[in-house]
């Protein structure tokens, strides 16, 4: 068991290094490119895979870990959202998956704050910032999800800022597991400097915007 454990940890690693290298490639090409597609599609993809089986050997014996297991959903969450906010630039899109998504996030976040508590009775500072963003996000889905025209206007700042979020996610797994950053400064410090990437893409798209709206 503990040899095919040690293989899912590999194959798990294994992906996330297709995701980082695919995800930077995505970000550097040209937006709707061919390039930006089909890298965005193996960014997508590996992560997907990625976080699976690392939620996978959280449950396993020995590697019981709720914590791994919590960042992997937190993982997920990012990209899948990211990743359906293609579909809201159709008209009337179906929301039912996206809406169980956000739905699962906020209760995972909600186990991700509460049950260190009760368990130890200790607050995990990291899995509380975790929750919070996650729970801060998928409430925002659900509200945006309410008005369908602004769904759509949007999209493109869900897509761009959900993936951006999966990337920073990898980024921070691979940061943290190899030791760049004393004490738990690894954990944040991508999510900071990804932070600011992600205000300055969600910036020049708004002036896109309003530089299109004054022009026509």
């Amino acid at each position: 068991m503990e040899k095919t454990i040690q293989i899912l940890i590999y194959i798990h690693a294994a992906f996330g290094g297709f995701a980082l290298l695919a995800g930077l490639v995505s970000i550097v090409a040209k937006k709707g490119k061919n390039i930006h597609r089909k890298s965005g599609l193996i960014f997508f993809y590996s992560m997907i895979l990625s976080g699976i089986i690392a939620m996978i050997v959280a449950v396993l014996p020995n590697h019981e870990s709720p914590f791994l297991f919590a960042v992997g959903i937190f993982s997920l969450y990012f990209v899948l959202t990211g990743n359906r906010a293609l579909n809201f630039k159709r008209k009337n899109p179906d929301l039912k998956i996206d809406k169980l998504i956000s739905i699962i996030m906020i209760i995972t976040g909600v186990l991700m704050i509460s049950l260190p508590i009760i368990l130890t009775k200790n607050i995990n500072i990291i899995l509380v910032v975790f929750a919070i963003v996650g729970i801060i996000f998928s409430m925002r889905d659900l509200i945006l999800f309410k008005n369908a025209e602004r769904l759509r206007k949007g999209w493109l700042k869900l897509h761009l800022g959900k993936m951006l979020g999966g990337y920073i996610s990898a980024t921070t797994a691979f940061v943290v597991v190899n030791d760049f950053f004393p004490s738990f400064y690894g954990w944040f410090i991508p999510g900071i400097i990804g932070g600011f990437i992600i205000a300055y893409w969600l910036r020049k798209m708004n002036k896109k915007t309003v530089a299109n709206t004054v022009y026509n």
